[in-house]
């Protein structure tokens, strides 16, 4: 297994991490591809072998707010030669932090916060000298932008920006080849509407007057993948999609 190299994609059954993996697929990139839903996953497997047969696509099933089921990941992530690591999995919640359901809340800090930097951290401790590799953390345009009704959620993705941007700067510092980027999207049509209102069905068109589709959001993901900048990043209001240095300051 450690003769192929593989892209390896989070919260891969739906949304920008599916259309990233089928991106990826057309770069002729082996992945695997990670997230609760087997049969979600399976059927993204099954469109992209469909189109190259030629791909390795390994299939996990695992549940990351579970702080022990990330290691245990990790622990078989070390079988495969991973040349790029994506850290896609997360969900938000629409409500004041004073009628939040907790226990939502408790599952989101895991899943934004704890899977991804401990995901983040053994990968860096694992290939930051092996040149070509890339760590691309999913944050949003709300990790730059504190939104009404979303405070929790926007503070988890504040904490990926900062931390992605930071661990970039300390890579750089330390002449590693590993790069370490950050994506920010802003609205874009996936489960994610569904999800943080706690609802069956969610209409883009009627919340927001603009929004990308997943598959935009892959295509800007290639963009910044292509590119040495570390944070590419949608505007809020203008919805366009820029490539850019570290935001944030750094003392």
């Amino acid at each position: 297994m450690k003769e192929y190299k593989y892209t390896v994609i989070t919260g891969a059954s739906s949304g920008i991490g599916y259309e990233a993996a089928k991106a990826f697929a057309k770069r002729g990139k082996n992945l695997i591809i990670i997230a609760r839903r087997r049969e979600k996953l399976e059927e993204l497997k099954k469109e992209i072998l469909h189109y190259n047969r030629s791909l390795k696509v390994i299939v996990k099933s695992i549940d990351l707010s579970i702080t022990s089921n990330v290691y245990s990941l990790y622990d078989e992530l070390k079988n495969y030669n991973i040349e790029t690591l994506v850290n896609n999995a997360g969900f938000g919640d629409y409500s004041k932090v004073n009628n939040q359901n907790l226990e939502k809340v408790e599952s989101m800090l895991s899943l934004n916060i704890e899977a991804l930097v401990i995901l983040s951290s053994l990968f860096v401790r694992d290939y930051e000298k092996i040149e070509g590799t890339q760590l691309i953390n999913i944050s949003s345009a709300g990790g730059y932008t504190i939104v009404p009704n979303a405070v929790i959620y926007c503070a988890t993705k504040f904490f990926v920006s900062s931390f992605t941007e930071g661990l970039a700067r300390e890579l750089i510092e330390a002449k590693s080849n590993l790069k370490a980027k950050v994506l920010a999207p802003a609205a874009t049509e996936t489960e994610f509407g569904k999800v943080a209102s706690d609802v069956k069905e969610y209409d883009y068109q009627e919340k927001f007057h603009k929004y990308h589709t997943s598959k935009q959001m892959a295509e800007f993901l290639i963009k910044l993948y292509d590119n040495d900048y570390i944070v590419g990043k949608v505007d809020r209001n203008s919805f366009k999609f820029t490539l850019q240095n570290p935001i944030f300051d750094y003392a």
